[in-house]
């Protein structure tokens, strides 16, 4: 289990994230799941910027969609990121895909989720 989140990180990686959801349900009642659950949002992020930053070829629109679409969903449960993963995903993210209209719409969201005034980020 603590090895999976660095699996996690390379893209492509499919079956990975789909045992980590199911260690996700099996931690569902169990005070362990906000931090497994904060070293999944941190590895996605390094997905995603692993991806960002390889040459666009070899990019694969439905991995990074549904890297984003999880992003999305991790930051609504944990409601925090760390700072240099944010900043790195926010960096790579914008000077590779400025102009996908997913990863904006993504981007978008977690700004609102992550500045709002009791956030640790907007201090």
């Amino acid at each position: 289990m603590e090895c999976l989140p660095a699996a996690l990180e390379r893209a492509g990686s499919e079956e990975s994230w789909a045992v980590a959801d199911a260690i996700s349900t099996v931690l569902k009642d169990s005070e362990v799941l906000h931090s497994w659950r904060r070293q999944l949002l941190s590895a996605c992020i390094k997905g995603l910027v692993a991806i960002y930053s390889s040459s666009k070829e070899e990019s694969k629109p439905e991995v990074e969609r549904s890297m984003l679409l999880r992003l999305e969903e991790l930051l609504g449960v944990v409601g925090e990121v760390d700072p240099d993963d944010w900043c790195s995903l926010v960096k790579t993210g914008l000077k590779h895909r400025y102009r996908d209209e997913t990863f904006l719409k993504v981007l978008n969201a977690a700004i609102q989720l992550l500045y709002k005034e009791e956030s640790s980020l907007s201090q």
